[in-house]
């Protein structure tokens, strides 16, 4: 069964604009560095626990596959972030099957890593957008990466108990 935060995730509603969204949040739903690395900041210790790993056909992209080449089987990761064991964040990665070539190999052989801890010691990481989005009162966003120009499409959801929140360290 899915976890009801994955659920929330797949029904965030994107923003086109952001002119009217608050600059503190656009400081965390616009960064551009490792949102594991700011996590860190306001914890002792950032763990990922697995939801799901594995390959899925494009039956299981919904709208993500206008980003993305269109693929037999893309790898599929679906997370939770932890500070110092609470859920943070909901992460869902995919992957096309053909990214999965030469050093982005690494990719499925991630476990309990964080994905940004392997994304960001890349000198080949660059991001086309990102994109925010709401899920009644949660906040998101969905990032296209692409990894020695090889696509990749990261979906985060921000849970309640996300410093994003106002959550002191």
């Amino acid at each position: 069964m899915s976890h009801p935060a994955l659920r929330q995730l797949r029904a965030l509603s994107f923003f086109d604009d952001i002119s009217t969204l608050d600059s503190s949040l656009l400081d965390w739903l616009m960064l551009e560095d490792s949102m594991t690395r700011r996590f860190e900041g306001f914890c002792e210790r950032v763990t990922v626990d697995m939801l799901f790993e594995g390959f899925v056909g494009p039956e299981a992209l919904e709208e993500e596959g206008e980003f993305l080449p269109d693929e037999p089987r893309y790898w599929l990761r679906e997370i939770l972030l932890c500070g110092d064991g609470v859920p943070w964040l909901v992460g869902r990665t995919l992957v096309p099957e053909s990214t999965l070539c030469g050093p982005e190999l690494a990719l499925q052989q991630l476990g309990t890593t964080p994905l940004g801890r392997y994304l960001f010691t890349s000198s080949t990481l660059t991001r086309d957008f990102i994109q925010p989005g709401r899920s009644d009162e949660l906040w998101g966003r969905r990032s296209l990466l692409r990894l020695s120009g090889k696509p990749l499409l990261l979906t985060e959801l921000f849970l309640p108990a996300s410093p994003l929140y106002g959550e002191e360290k």
